[in-house]
């Protein structure tokens, strides 16, 4: 099993630690532990129902067109931009 060693921890964040898992009934070590895997797994669990809701959209859009149609659309609904313009103005 691998270690894990933590440096320069505030005095108060390790008084908070020690309370919790006081609480907890279990060392700073084992809570600290306990606190990492809750973490991971809400991120895990956060991480899923984002998938979820991103693949609900998949298909959702339906059109006749054909690829190059789209693509002309898209090119078209463009508007010219002066960006590459050379001016004497600082912020024109």
């Amino acid at each position: 099993m691998a270690n894990l060693q933590v440096r320069d921890i505030d005095n108060r964040l390790y008084e908070s630690l020690k309370r919790r898992a006081e609480l907890e009934h279990r060392s700073v070590s084992q809570e600290v532990v306990m606190m990492i895997e809750n973490h991971l797994k809400r991120d895990n669990l956060e991480s899923e129902l984002q998938t979820r809701e991103f693949l609900k959209l998949t298909n959702s859009w339906h059109d006749n067109k054909d690829a190059k149609d789209i693509i002309s659309d898209i090119r078209s609904s463009r508007s010219r931009n002066n960006r590459s313009r050379t001016t004497d103005e600082l912020f024109d």
